[in-house]
C-alpha cells in the first residue's frame, strides 16, 4: 500500500506536484504559527481566545493539508483519464 502511494506521488505531473508541494509548505507554515500561538498561551499570556485561535488554526492547517493531498490525487487521475 505504501509503495503504491509513493509511486503515485512520483508519477504526478509537474504542475500538480508543484501545487502539492507549495500547498503543503503553506499548511506547515500555518501549523508552525499555531504552535507559536499555543506556546504563547502556555508560557506568557493565559487567554481563552488565544487558545481557541491556536487550536482552530492547527485543525485548519491539518485539514487543509489533507485536502491538498486528496485533491492532488483526484486531479492527477482526472488528467490521466483514470476516473
Amino acid at each position: 500500500m505504501i509503495k503504491v502511494l509513493k509511486n503515485n506521488f512520483k508519477n504526478f505531473d509537474k504542475i500538480t506536484n508543484k501545487i502539492l508541494k507549495n500547498g503543503l509548505k503553506f499548511c506547515f507554515a500555518l501549523c508552525i504559527i499555531s504552535v507559536f500561538i499555543l506556546l504563547t498561551y502556555i508560557l506568557i499570556f493565559k487567554s481563552s481566545y488565544l487558545y481557541y485561535i491556536g487550536i482552530n488554526l492547527f485543525k485548519f492547517s491539518l485539514i487543509f493539508g489533507i485536502e491538498f493531498i486528496i485533491c492532488s490525487f483526484v486531479v492527477d487521475k482526472i488528467k490521466k483519464q483514470l476516473i
